[in-house]
């Protein structure tokens, strides 16, 4: 990706962008964005922690992505059958998911050592967040040790992938509220065939994204 590629999400406005504060008094910059490409939004997020200093504040981004099927560093399989959604290689860890329109995506751009947290005790919080944010809609949802995400009923609502430089985090978690399921069904997703997926919308019809976007946001940040 070229210098200009790389610096043209600086130029897009975030729709919203406002400062929350933890529990600990840790204050995080947080952005709104809309409908943002992946390869660019990961490459502005990885030059972002690598560039980053102990001053620079922690910054949570929430979006959304055009369809894109994205392949973790761990991931060994593509889609089942050709398919016109393009399939890119990601940096974060884990196997095949699929992004679209509907989907909350939220970035969590931490230093760990101002959290005092680790790779495990982050995704415990990113899982915490969902269950605490669907709990809220009368949605009961729950954790697998053996596969790491967030289920209803025994269908994935939201997935998780991370990348950690030089002690920073980026990438988060994707939760399902009312999208196009279907391209789920072209691959195995996280890697565990014939998973089933799920979306808010027909769980609790009343729910928005931005009305989603906002729970999750609270509740994660309620954990930090």
């Amino acid at each position: 990706m070229d210098i200009v590629t790389s610096y043209a999400l600086e130029l897009i406005t975030p729709k919203h962008q406002f400062q929350v504060e933890t529990k600990s008094n840790v204050s995080i910059d947080v952005k709104i964005y809309g409908e943002l490409d992946y390869l660019l939004t990961q490459e502005a997020m990885a030059r972002f922690s690598s560039e980053r200093d102990d001053s620079d504040m922690d910054q949570i981004w929430l979006l959304q992505h055009p369809p894109v099927y994205t392949l973790g560093t761990s991931c060994k399989q593509n889609t089942l059958n050709p398919s016109k959604i393009d399939q890119v290689k990601s940096d974060r860890g884990g196997q095949i998911t699929y992004h679209g329109p509907g989907q909350v995506v939220m970035y969590a751009l931490l230093n760990l050592r101002r959290h005092n947290l680790g790779v495990k005790g982050l995704v415990t919080k990113f899982e915490q967040a969902v269950i605490n944010a669907l709990a809220s809609l009368g949605i009961k949802a729950e954790r697998k040790v053996e596969a790491p995400g967030v289920y209803v009923n025994q269908a994935k609502i939201a997935a998780l992938g991370l990348r950690i430089r030089r002690g920073n985090s980026y990438h988060g978690v994707s939760l399902n509220v009312d999208m196009d399921l279907t391209p789920f069904l072209n691959i195995d997703p996280c890697g565990y065939k014939g998973l089933k997926v799920t979306q808010i919308v027909g769980l609790k019809q009343n729910t928005n994204i931005q009305d989603a976007s906002y729970l999750l946001l609270n509740s994660f940040v309620e954990l930090l």
